[in-house]
């Protein structure tokens, strides 16, 4: 069997962990030949691949970010790509194509495996917000990073008698900033499935002060809106590639907090920070473990499906299940954070 591979969409820890396991299980457990397609469906589109063998995944296991690289593609090539997508499985001569990617990655899998390519799809997002799956890998490095920076910020928010506003990764799914924010004891959490009042906010932090507390934390997504008439927050506009532009939460959160308390406060943004460097050894065995899976499927012929994780077992699920809707922060994982703090 010739397989491909690739990598789209944001890098996130891990990825190398997957294309290392692919290779090693192609090569070593079934005599396969492997592809590595450069840049995400970009490669797939112009042509642009090389072969991988044991030397070319030696050392990469710890390395964050992707070997293969990665980039985002305007919708009009992702069609382009499904139409095709017979005639680039030939032209190529793969049996087998293995994306790994996020919900819009697995979504242009899904169109080229309804086109006729043979694919077994493996989700990767630090956000955590892919239906069908318990846990994406890159998600605990995430929540890692953002954790310790929480710990970190909170001696020097004590020393300066500050408010500290961190801002983390998470669009419409706020899993990373619920998950730091009660790791490392935030004071407030914001998320994108629930607009916060400002109001609640300032209260809390007064309280805190009341009680001779000089410092608070707020770890608040990137994709948080507070409640309508709470504050002024634009909505941003959307991206080439269908994504909203957000407005930075963080720095106008900061900003109006400062206004109504009178005390300073700091925004910090972690951005990109979170989703570069080693991965966590949790990460690592995850994506090890799919990227395993995601061969033997190509082997039963499992194609239009995807890797995912219940409970301790990795599973095959429908790629149309895995897009169908994000996994967002249901209400009594929020309720459980409130009865914390």
């Amino acid at each position: 069997m010739r397989i491909g591979v690739l990598t789209a969409g944001g890098d996130c820890p891990g990825l190398n962990a997957v294309i290392r396991s692919v290779v090693h299980r192609a090569l070593t457990g079934h005599g396969d030949e492997v592809i590595g397609f450069e840049d995400g469906f970009k490669g797939l589109l112009d042509g642009h691949y090389r072969p991988l063998d044991l030397n070319a995944v030696s050392g990469i296991l710890p390395r964050g970010g992707t070997i293969l690289g990665s980039a985002r593609l305007e919708r009009d090539r992702l069609r382009e790509a499904a139409e095709s997508s017979a005639e680039l499985a030939k032209q190529y001569g793969i049996d087998a194509l293995i994306p790994i990617g996020g919900e819009g990655t697995l979504t242009a899998s899904r169109m080229l495996s309804d086109a006729g390519m043979p694919v077994v799809g493996v989700p990767k997002t630090i956000d955590n917000d892919i239906s069908g799956t318990d846990r994406t890998f890159g998600f605990d490095t995430a929540v890692m990073v953002a954790t310790e920076a929480i710990d970190r910020l909170k001696t020097t928010a004590e020393s300066h008698q500050r408010v500290m506003v961190v801002e983390v990764m998470g669009r419409h799914a706020g899993w990373i900033a619920l998950e730091s924010g009660m790791a490392g004891g935030a004071h407030g959490i914001c998320l994108p499935e629930r607009r916060f009042q400002v109001e609640d906010l300032v209260k809390m932090v007064e309280e805190r002060f009341s009680r001779g507390k000089k410092f608070a934390v707020v770890c608040v997504a990137e994709g948080a809106h507070p409640a309508e008439g709470s504050m002024d927050y634009a909505k941003g506009a959307i991206d080439q590639f269908g994504h909203e532009r957000f407005e930075g939460i963080g720095n106008r959160l900061a900003s109006e907090l400062e206004l109504r308390l009178g005390k300073e406060a700091r925004p910090v943004i972690l951005g990109h920070v979170q989703r570069g460097g080693t991965p966590t050894a949790y990460d690592r065995v995850l994506a090890t473990r799919f990227g395993w899976h995601a061969v033997e499927a190509a082997h039963r012929g499992e194609f239009g499906m995807m890797t995912a994780l219940r409970g301790t077992d990795v599973i095959m699920v429908p790629l149309a299940e895995a897009v169908a809707q994000l996994k967002t922060v249901p209400e009594r994982r929020m309720y459980e954070a409130e009865s914390v703090f």
